[in-house]
């Protein structure tokens, strides 16, 4: 099993900056991919940012030039750097990993971290 802890979310004004954390412990392989997705009040989980273990990253078009995911491969965290954050990055963010062993896909999930901005 894998367990995913998020951390780092809350409450932040316009234009303000935030950075949400997510440690991964239990049963990781060494190749997999994490990251972010976020769900705002009626509507569907989007992805933010994925980044593969390899370190190749994919963005979401609206949090491009804003929003920056890093990770740190010996800890298993990933990281999401969130500035410049606008009313409607309001949601609550997850954190996931996928991973394939023995050629099966499996996903994991953080328990979520509510993220506000609003002045």
């Amino acid at each position: 099993q894998v367990q995913l802890v998020e951390s780092g979310g809350g409450l932040v004004q316009p234009g303000g900056s935030l950075r949400l954390s997510c440690a991964a412990s239990g049963n990781i392989f060494s190749i997999n991919a994490m990251g972010w997705y976020r769900q705002a009040p009626g509507k569907q989980r989007e992805l933010v940012a994925s980044i593969t273990s390899g370190g190749s990253t994919n963005y979401a078009d609206s949090v491009k030039g804003r929003f920056t995911i890093s990770r740190d491969n010996a800890k298993n965290t990933v990281y999401l750097q969130m500035n410049s954050l606008k009313p409607e990055d309001t949601a609550v963010y997850y954190c996931s990993l996928t991973q394939y062993p023995r050629g099966t896909r499996y996903d994991y999930w953080g328990q979520g971290t509510q993220v506000t901005v609003s002045s």
